[in-house]
């Protein structure tokens, strides 16, 4: 039996405004399937981030970094294959940006 894995999203942060990182990233976890990863590339690292994630999502992700620089970083973070609705994945309040 074949099994059909969906690819895993890249979201490269490099060429997009300041602004809209944190918005692009979460909006992108928030539409993984459990058990999905996303792959994150940024040209600083991203531990502000995952402050964010750590203080709205906390027990909901993993964070993984691929690389850490120096001149880029690359993270993989991935939703629980068990992981259930929480604050900023399936509904938001607006504090995480999302």
């Amino acid at each position: 039996m074949n099994t059909i894995t969906a690819p895993t999203p890249t979201v490269d942060l490099r060429s997009i405004a300041p602004r809209e990182r944190h918005s692009l990233v979460f909006s992108t976890f928030k539409a993984l399937p459990p058990g999905a990863a996303m792959e994150l590339i940024n040209d600083h690292n991203p531990q502000p981030l995952r402050g964010q994630f750590e203080s709205g999502l906390y027990g909901a992700f993993s964070w993984t970094m691929l690389e850490s620089g120096p001149e880029q970083w690359r993270v993989q973070i991935a939703k629980p294959a068990d992981s259930q609705p929480v604050h900023g994945v399936d509904s938001c309040c607006g504090s995480c940006g999302g």
